[in-house]
């Protein structure tokens, strides 16, 4: 059964859904790239895993690190036992619940030297929170771009901050940024509502070769179904997700209507 919209179903991100989609939307993403690309390239799936604590239950994470503070010795050390430093402890809550975070994403490679050309990010409520993952997400971001890599960034999602563009991104729900390294700092921002259908995107590759392309429709088509979410979404819920008023009364609309 197809989903009740055009173009992104809100009802993936509201009812906890998108973790499952958003694997198997980059698998898809993946399979149509190596349909479709010259021979010397070959996109691959890329996973990292890190442990984010939540900080007493509330839901936002933050990575563990270590702090190593620096302090001058105390007068008269000597460290042969002449004075003795004394260090009075600080009580402190250790967090208590601890979540795996997996970043998933496409490099697109050229062989044989297998040099990376293009990066391809679905972005995840993660990399959109505010805090340590956001922050995490803009330092990968910045080495890609030091790096010379092409980049192609899919927001497909409602909630959490907006990725930084100056002048502010075009009016839209949902975006497509597309960084190609020869034009920086200029970038092609594709920018759609929750009523309309999603786009082609561009995937750049080397000057010497045309653009490849991802029918993000086609491929949210065969997520949707193959993923079987029409058989656990309650299209009857009020939606949750930021929509403007007018969008979210259209969205639920549609969505009580659907067969």
């Amino acid at each position: 059964m197809p989903s009740p919209f055009p173009g992104m179903d809100p009802f993936l991100e509201d009812q906890k859904l998108w973790s499952d989609f958003h694997t198997s939307f980059l698998t898809y993403c993946r399979d149509a790239l190596n349909e479709s690309l010259p021979e010397p390239y070959i996109a691959r799936l890329e996973e990292q895993c890190r442990l984010m604590a939540d900080v007493e239950g509330t839901g936002i994470l933050r990575r563990p690190d270590i702090a190593v503070e620096a302090r001058s010795l105390p007068e008269g050390w000597t460290g042969t036992g002449e004075a003795t430093a004394t260090i009075e402890p600080q009580t402190r809550t250790m967090p208590d619940q601890w979540t795996e975070v997996r970043d998933v994403w496409i490099e697109i490679r050229h062989r044989p030297d297998r040099r990376l050309v293009t990066a391809i990010e679905v972005l995840s409520p993660t990399n959109k929170a505010p805090g340590a993952g956001f922050q995490e997400y803009m330092a990968k971001r910045r080495e890609l771009v030091r790096e010379d890599v092409h980049l192609v960034e899919l927001d497909l999602l409602l909630e959490g901050r907006c990725l930084p563009l100056h002048p502010e991104p075009p009016s839209g729900d949902y975006f497509a940024l597309v960084s190609r390294a020869e034009r920086r700092p200029q970038i092609d921002v594709y920018a759609w509502s929750v009523r309309r259908p999603l786009p082609k995107v561009p995937i750049p590759l080397l000057p010497i070769d045309a653009d490849a392309s991802l029918d993000l429709a086609a491929l949210f088509e065969v997520a949707y179904e193959r993923g079987r979410y029409a058989r656990e979404i309650d299209y009857a819920r009020p939606l949750s997700v930021p929509l403007a008023h007018a969008d979210k009364a259209w969205a639920e609309d549609r969505a009580r209507k659907a067969p």
